[in-house]
């Protein structure tokens, strides 16, 4: 999947992105939320950073941040109330008192390294996705370029499925 990613020039992968944004935001899922879970995307996924501009103020928006092998969500209030945490994500920074915002999730955007037709998500590999989502009883959208986007992956048990899987060029539910 790395390979089939720098196939691809930065011009493309963030025009693709915009168009992600467009069908996510004309989900009924997505349009019903008043807090949304999102993520700062590393170089070579689904670009979010401008999507946080366009949803602050429309949105209550929390980004995760890593602590040990899970992830917090916390308040995205905009670009200064972020750091450079693990893994060189951008990530919340954590206040003396934070306000977690688990609770008040309405939805979770999902990154991947691929998905499936049968709403399969295949990760990093360090498990931080699969702990968070397994605590959280909210619908899960996972975002993808298409061509990250297969028929068939590798699924476990305690695999939890998304409620649809948006790319540039379609969106998947549940058959």
């Amino acid at each position: 999947m790395a390979s089939a990613k720098k196939s691809y020039s930065a011009t493309q992968l963030s025009d693709w992105s915009e168009q992600i944004q467009g069908r996510l935001e004309e989900l009924p899922l997505f349009q019903a939320a008043r807090c949304v879970a999102l993520y700062h995307s590393l170089p070579g996924e689904v670009q979010t950073a401008c999507w946080l501009d366009a949803w602050l103020g429309q949105k209550e928006i929390a980004l995760p941040r890593v602590d040990g092998d899970d992830l917090l969500l916390l308040p995205y209030t905009g670009p200064a109330s972020l750091e450079q945490g693990a893994f060189g994500i951008w990530e919340p920074v954590l206040p003396a008192s934070p306000t977690f915002m688990d609770e008040k999730i309405d939805l979770v955007i999902v990154p991947g390294v691929a998905f499936d037709r049968h709403l399969n998500r295949l990760g990093r590999g360090r498990g931080f996705y699969d702990r968070l989502l397994s605590t959280l009883r909210v619908p899960c959208v996972g975002v993808c370029f298409g061509f990250q986007l297969f028929d068939e992956i590798p699924a476990e048990s305690f695999d939890r499925p998304m409620d649809a899987i948006v790319t540039e060029r379609e969106i998947c539910f549940a058959k």
